[in-house]
């Protein structure tokens, strides 16, 4: 392999930061840089779903399990920013505007607690989650059934507990980013560029895991569990680290969600969030570096576009796009690429006409 060839993907990813942060802010209005703001924080998310299902084996389809988790710790944060020091959420005051903020909800008050639970609450609830599955060999349908049952758990307890956080309604009406306007052309530009700088980030890191020691052995895991358990390494310990990852980029992209969008609500974290995550990776190609990145982005935009203007239609356009995928692209839309390289080298490789030199010598 050449060193372009192997320098390749980081090529790619220079690329594809030019166009997030360079060529997008250029040309694009205010209303197409917030929704490729959240065409990034979907494909953040994704990028861990490929680097858990595409390298791991991992079918996660409860990743808006983690997706929740940043998505309202950064919303709880915006809210109290918005209500002021030491007054309650608005929709508290409608219930009860005695009662007293819950505890849970005090420190998140603080911008450092609030990053840091970003990325230590799903850090702490896959560790858990994880040990408890991957220690005891759980995998497969199994796997994916349990985790899309968490997500979907998580989705009811929020839409149960509306006085504290706003039950299907959501949290909703910021004004303030980390102490930044939100309603300001510039700062909703900062914002953007934010969720795009960390999607580029998350790329190079998967890029780095890749073509690690631990990218080998994580393929290794997929392919052939035992054998790598017979050469003196715990499966387990290989995809939780994984699955632990995959979360907390999950958590990371649902974080930069809410200021984005301006609202989280339970519909945009349970079973059917996380089936269009999974469909985003399954569709741009779960194996491949900018796969998941790409078809979450395209999921998205069909969402938006489609799903708003022809929600009924949206669902069998999604429903052909799964059987489309599963019947001829296994492996997305970026086998298409492979193909095509597979194709000119063997077309490269195949003899030309004799010349006539060559056909004396063969007389």
């Amino acid at each position: 392999m050449t060193k372009f060839t192997t320098r390749l993907p980081l090529i790619g990813i220079g690329v594809f930061a030019v166009l997030l942060l360079v060529v997008a802010p250029a040309v694009l209005s205010e209303h197409w840089i917030s929704n490729l703001g959240k065409y990034c924080c979907l494909a953040i998310a994704a990028v861990g779903i490929g680097l858990a299902w595409g390298r791991g084996g991992m079918l996660v389809m409860g990743q808006g399990v983690f997706f929740g988790l940043g998505a309202y710790a950064m919303a709880m944060h915006l809210t109290l920013e918005t209500a002021g020091p030491g007054a309650l959420p608005g929709f508290m005051i409608l219930y009860d505007p005695l009662a007293p903020l819950p505890a849970f909800w005090e420190p998140f008050r603080s911008e450092v607690f609030t990053l840091v639970a970003i990325v230590l609450l799903p850090v702490i609830v896959s560790a858990i989650l994880g040990y408890a599955l991957f220690k005891r060999r759980v995998k497969g349908a199994y796997f994916a059934i349990l985790t899309q049952a968490l997500a979907v758990a998580l989705a009811v307890l929020i839409s149960s507990t509306i006085r504290e956080t706003g039950g299907d309604t959501g949290l909703s009406n910021f004004k303030y980013f980390f102490g930044y306007v939100l309603n300001d052309e510039a700062n909703k530009l900062m914002v953007y560029l934010i969720a795009a700088a960390l999607l580029v980030v998350c790329l190079l890191a998967v890029w780095q895991f890749n073509r690690s020691r631990f990218g080998e052995l994580l393929v290794a895991t997929r392919d052939a569990e035992e054998r790598v358990r017979f050469l003196g390494y715990d499966p387990a310990n290989i995809k939780l680290f994984a699955f632990v990852v995959a979360a907390v980029m999950a958590s990371i992209g649902g974080a930069m969600f809410v200021p984005i969008v301006g609202i989280i609500t339970p519909q945009e974290i349970g079973a059917s969030a996380s089936i269009l995550m999974i469909a985003g990776v399954a569709l741009g190609g779960r194996a491949s570096l900018f796969g998941p990145a790409l078809g979450a982005m395209a999921i998205g935009w069909g969402q938006s576009s489609l799903g708003s203007s022809w929600p009924e239609g949206w669902i069998y356009i999604l429903g052909l796009i799964f059987i489309f995928v599963i019947l001829f692209l296994p492996m997305g839309l970026s086998s298409l690429f492979d193909r095509a390289k597979g194709l000119i080298r063997r077309s490269s490789d195949e003899p030309g006409p004799a010349t006539p030199e060559l056909r004396e010598v063969v007389k």
